[in-house]
């Protein structure tokens, strides 16, 4: 084999691997671009659902300080009309007052959404 198709074979294999290494890169480029598009999408859907989320918490605190409003304002109602009644003075029995107590306590703990969100 002369000099010339020795030069000629091996730029041949030359421009062989250049074009498959050109091809092999624009599909990679052309998957990397597709990945990023579907990344981006699943970010975009997560920034959603936390912006949803975000919203719902705040309307149960929402929710929450106003039943907590509420609760306070009956029971200064329930005070009120208690004062001049002769009932009011009357001892309550430890097993009456304990389950209003433990009932009173688990509504606050259902509640209390300060330590469910970390």
């Amino acid at each position: 084999m002369s000099n010339m198709s020795k030069l000629n074979a091996s730029l041949l294999v030359i421009l062989v691997l250049i074009s498959y290494f050109a091809y092999n890169n624009y599909q990679e480029k052309k998957q990397l671009k597709k990945d990023k598009a579907e990344l981006f999408g699943k970010i975009e859907r997560l920034e959603q659902n936390i912006a949803k989320n975000n919203q719902i918490i705040a309307d149960n605190e929402q929710s929450k300080r106003e039943l907590e409003n509420q609760s306070l304002e009956r029971q200064e109602r329930i005070n009120e009309q208690l004062k001049n009644n002769d009932c009011a003075n009357q001892f309550v029995p430890v097993s009456i007052s304990s389950s209003l107590y433990n009932r009173a306590k688990s509504l606050r703990q259902s509640t209390d959404t300060s330590k469910s969100i970390k």
